[in-house]
Order: structure tokens, then sequence, then C-alpha cells
């Protein structure tokens, strides 16, 4: 037998909304199987601007790799501070 849902109420903010869900089951009112993947093709992850002082030696090389691998030098030095950041956390396990 299909379960009878519950008609989602109006909400007249975000923190009513939130409020509501902490406190209900969402399967109550919808019914998962019917569920779609929502894509958000604008969304992007948060940054923050950050200012760091290198030795023109060093921005000259990472410039010249960029330019080598096409890509802008601050991608590339995203690029290598995470890989950097993943193999230090992985070693201290």
């Amino acid at each position: 037998m299909k379960k009878k849902l519950k008609k989602i109420p109006k909400f007249k903010n975000e923190d009513e909304e939130f409020e509501f869900w902490s406190k209900h089951d969402l399967t109550d009112y919808f019914d998962m199987l019917k569920a779609k993947r929502a894509i958000f093709p604008n969304l992007k992850p948060s940054t923050k601007t950050i200012s760091i002082r290198l030795p023109l030696s060093l921005m000259d090389h990472l410039k010249a790799l960029a330019n080598k691998k096409d890509v802008p030098y601050q991608s590339l030095l995203k690029v290598f501070l995470a890989e950097r950041v993943q193999e230090e956390l992985r070693a201290s396990r």
C-alpha cells in the first residue's frame, strides 16, 4: 500500500523552513523514489582571497610552468598547494 504524503507547508522565511525540517521527516512529505538529481551549474566552492609574498624567481618559474601547461599561474599554484597539503595529511596519519 502506498503511503499518503503530507502537504509541505509554505514558509515565511528560511529560518522557519529550517526549524520545520529539523523536526519533521522528509519521507512523510516527499516520495524519495521520484527524487531527481539537482544540478547547480553556477555554484562555486567557497574561496578566500589571500596575499602572499613570493620571491620573483619563484614567480617566474611558476608562470613559465603554467604557460607550458597552458593554465593560469594562480590555478597551477592552487593545484600544487592542494597536492602538497594532501601529501602532508597522508604522511601524518
